[in-house]
């Protein structure tokens, strides 16, 4: 592969361009765009809609008051990598291939199995141009879970997780190319990560405003490090007093190789960047409107997990998980329920709002839905079109909703209907914890009724057995998972 030097002055995106002359047209098909803009461990509580008063998030907050609010979406899972999969893969992470951040040497993530059939590549074969941009975390470059073998026709960003804990990287790929980033030789902070990949956003929706477009936009904020542009920092510094320092690793062998670095103004830095993720939110809406598009493009927005507390976050005193418990890593309302909303002028009824429970499984068989695309048919998800379009009555439910976690001992959950059973410590017997919660009365999960209703803890333990298959990759041990 050969390197590409991208300069922070000139940036040349020219080359980028897809082939379209075989892809029908919007007008020939009647299938509408999609963006699916997915933030980056941003918790329940951190945007303005859903409570946030420390800072104000006016684009996404628009994008809700424009369409309808899920206040029960959960991702699917809560890191990063499987919660992808099973986003990607319409599976929930009991049958998903990647299950967990098993990571891959010098770069990359265990890859998604070839024989997978992608939403990506389900939208490819119905006409669409598909693009990503962002953080992809599915498999290393060159390897069968490569974005560009999952159904990219464009990818252009961070290919693995760990590098993309960074936000002035040394190098981002545009598919198969190694893109240099010259400004960030070194110690240098010449270009911000977010801000170049956004670039290329805008142009792939430039060069596909004449033909049915999915774009992928997985962002890497407010993932830590907590780094944004000095201008946005400007507007925090000084407003989040007393300020949390947090002390990372700022030189040496391990310097942009995954540990994050130093940032004294953590409250600032994180307020900052949530700011810089709704201003690009409201810069992706901007130009679909520009292109003529937005009223036939189907807008999500959502987060991989809930908030974490790493490279110097506090989401406590940002009460980012809002009125739920736990965090990023937990199996609790606060891992994995997220903010969502979607957006589709003349179809979605603006300022809508639904209870309806959905999961990031359920993302491939609705946009499947609403394209015309093939889905398989052991998937897991169940599309929410009805609920899209205000017939909540034809609209089918989950048995059951089912999540597993190959970290910290171990980790699983379930939830039927308001009843959520949530196991910690499943790889050892002695110490495992068994806790049911009522949430309709008990969002906050605050109080375990397991011995008061010892029959729906053998029912969901019956469901929380059967609901998952083996895995070779990941498989539940005294390690988490095999390395």
């Amino acid at each position: 592969m050969k390197n590409l030097i991208l300069f922070v002055l000139i940036f040349p995106l020219s080359f980028i361009s897809c082939n379209n002359q075989t892809k029908p047209k919007p007008e020939e098909t009647n299938q509408p765009n999609i963006v699916y803009i997915l933030a980056d461990d941003l918790g329940y509580g951190d945007v303005s809609y859903n409570g946030q008063t420390h800072f104000e998030t006016p684009n996404i907050d628009n994008l809700a008051e424009n369409g309808m609010k899920f206040t029960q979406h959960y991702s699917g899972s809560t890191v990063c990598a499987p919660s992808r999969s099973a986003l990607m893969t319409g599976k929930h992470t009991g049958h998903t291939y990647i299950r967990g951040n098993k990571e891959i040497q010098p770069e990359g993530q265990h890859p998604l199995e070839a024989e997978a059939l992608t939403m990506a590549e389900a939208l490819q074969d119905a006409g669409y141009v598909t693009g990503g941009f962002g953080k992809w975390g599915l498999g290393f470059p060159g390897s069968e879970g490569d974005p560009v073998n999952q159904g990219f026709d464009e990818f252009f960003g961070y290919n693995c997780q760990r590098i993309g804990h960074h936000y002035y990287p040394y190098h981002m790929w545009h598919n198969e190319e190694k893109i240099i980033l010259e400004g960030n030789v070194g110690q240098q902070t010449g270009q911000y990560g977010p801000e170049v990949i956004q670039k290329y956003a805008m142009n792939f929706l430039e060069e596909n405003s004449d033909t049915a477009f999915f774009m992928y936009y997985p962002s890497i904020i407010p993932h830590a490090e907590l780094y944004a542009p000095e201008e946005y920092m400007e507007k925090y510094r000084g407003k989040f007093l007393p300020e949390k320092e947090y002390e990372g690793v700022d030189e040496g062998e391990n310097f942009r190789q995954g540990p994050y670095g130093s940032q004294p103004e953590s409250h600032a830095a994180f307020a900052a960047m949530v700011d810089y993720l709704d201003m690009q939110v409201g810069e992706i809406v901007a130009k679909l409107k520009e292109l003529g598009v937005y009223e036939n493009t189907l807008i999500i927005f959502t987060s991989d997990n809930g908030p974490h507390m790493e490279g110097g976050a506090d989401p406590d005193y940002f009460d980012s998980n809002g009125p739920l418990k736990g965090y990023k890593r937990d199996l609790y309302e606060g891992g994995i329920r997220v903010p969502m909303i979607a957006v589709w002028n003349g179809k979605i009824v603006a300022g809508s709002k639904t209870d309806h429970i959905s999961a990031f499984w359920d993302i491939f068989p609705t946009i499947a839905e609403i394209s015309g695309a093939t889905v398989p048919e052991d998937i897991d998800g169940i599309s929410f079109l009805p609920t899209l379009l205000g017939n909540e009555d034809q609209q089918k439910e989950h048995e059951y909703m089912y999540w597993e976690f190959h970290e910290r001992g171990g980790r699983q959950a379930v939830r039927k209907g308001n009843w959520k059973l949530v196991r910690y410590n499943v790889l050892n017997p002695e110490k495992t914890t068994t806790e049911l919660y009522n949430l309709e009365s008990d969002l906050g999960e605050e109080n375990n009724v397991a011995e008061e209703h010892p029959e729906i803890v053998e029912e969901l333990s019956e469901i929380m057995n059967n609901a998952r298959t083996e895995s070779e990759i990941f498989t539940f041990d005294a390690k988490g998972y095999l390395q």
